[in-house]
C-alpha cells in the first residue's frame, strides 16, 4: 500500500489540446506495472478538448457543473454532476463545460503499453460547438 499525501502542481491544459481555461490535477499515476492515469479536470464555461482517443478507452465522472461530451457521429450530450460516461477504446470524442457553465469531472485512463493515454486530433470547430 501506498498513500499519496502531496499531489503536484494543477498544469494549464496545453492550448494544443484545449479550447479555452482547462486545469488538470494528477490524482493518480502509479508506479508500473500500474498503467491507471487518474485526473481532476477542471473546465471554464465553454472550455473543451480537441477530438481525440484513448487506445484503451476513458471514463468520465462529472463531480461538479454541467458538461458536454460528443462521440465522432453522434448527438451532442449533456452531461451533469453525478453522470459517468464510458468511452470505448479507440473511439473520437470531446467533452468539456457546457457554454455558460463551469465543470469538473475525473477522467481515468489505461496507458498503452508505450505509455500513451491520449492520441490528439484536430480542435472541435467553432460550428461544432454549441454555443
Amino acid at each position: 500500500m501506498h498513500i499519496t499525501r502531496t499531489r503536484p502542481e494543477s498544469l494549464r491544459g496545453p492550448a494544443e489540446h484545449f479550447t479555452g481555461s482547462v486545469w488538470l490535477d494528477e490524482i493518480a499515476s502509479p508506479e508500473p506495472p500500474s498503467r491507471l492515469r487518474m485526473f481532476s479536470v477542471h473546465f471554464a464555461p465553454g472550455a473543451h478538448t480537441a477530438w481525440h482517443r484513448h487506445p484503451h478507452g476513458q471514463v468520465l465522472h462529472v463531480t461538479e457543473g454541467e458538461g458536454l461530451v460528443q462521440r465522432e457521429g453522434g448527438p451532442v450530450e449533456p452531461i451533469r454532476a453525478g453522470d459517468t460516461v464510458w468511452i470505448a477504446p479507440g473511439e473520437r470524442h470531446w467533452h468539456g463545460a457546457a457554454p455558460r457553465t463551469f465543470m469538473t469531472h475525473l477522467a481515468v485512463v489505461e496507458a498503452a503499453d508505450d505509455g500513451t493515454a491520449a492520441h490528439w486530433e484536430e480542435r472541435v470547430a467553432a460550428d461544432e460547438y454549441p454555443s
